[in-house]
């Protein structure tokens, strides 16, 4: 496994990283009352589109799942509007999903698609910038030993930590303790952010750690 690979791995998860950090720190200076809990819906947008957009020039310029095949112009159109779909598709899945969690059906219903939009930011947006609007691919990733290639190990990592930092995230909501950040979906969405953050530090450091088993066979 080459080591420049693994680095350029490290400084892409360190710029996504990086601009969560700014989504806190830079609206302040030009949205008055700014805050990531007084806020929380902003931020949660700002934070959205924040990362999304990364994720995506990151995508134009790495390339790190390239196909060798030239793609015509209409096949990319085409591919463009299935991620948009596919995406869109998530945000109303990760929906519906935490409602049967037990966020609220009709109240707060902003909260939890912005809760939504954030999760399938983190999860389905770096699939379809890594995997592309392939299913099959997406199940073959998230297999066991089905990573082939260290983008893709980080695309699990990355995805599971964010998902368990949402859940443990949900653990202090019905404790009795009155605190702002308690507020739906506040300590949720700060649980998937660190969680995300977490795994985009632990996969690069991870992946060099065991490099020597990763093989990556082709399939």
């Amino acid at each position: 496994m080459k080591e420049t690979e693994i680095r350029r791995l490290l400084a892409a998860n360190l710029l996504c990283a990086l601009s969560i950090i700014l989504t806190a720190v830079v609206p302040p200076f030009f949205l008055d009352g700014f805050t990531v809990l007084g806020t929380h819906l902003t931020w949660l947008c700002v934070c959205s589109i924040s990362v999304g957009t990364l994720n995506v020039i990151l995508h134009l310029v790495l390339k790190p799942n390239q196909s060798p095949k030239r793609s015509y112009f209409a096949h990319k159109i085409s591919r463009f509007l299935k991620c948009c779909i596919y995406f869109f598709m998530s945000c109303i899945l990760f929906h519906a999903i935490i409602v049967l969690y037990g966020a609220p059906l009709i109240e707060s219903v902003t909260e939890t698609f912005l809760f939504a939009v954030l999760l399938s930011t983190f999860t389905t947006l770096q699939c379809l910038c890594i995997l592309g609007p392939n299913i099959q691919t997406w199940i073959r990733v998230f297999s066991k030993n089905g990573a082939m290639s260290i983008w893709e190990s980080s695309l699990q990592i990355t995805t599971m930590c964010s998902i368990l930092g949402a859940w443990f995230g949900a653990f202090p909501i019905p404790l009795d303790w009155d605190r702002p950040w308690q507020v739906w979906p506040i300590s949720c969405s700060l649980g998937a952010t660190f969680g995300y953050m977490a795994g985009l530090i632990i996969a690069p450091l991870w992946i060099h750690w065991n490099r020597k088993q990763l093989t990556y066979k082709s399939r």
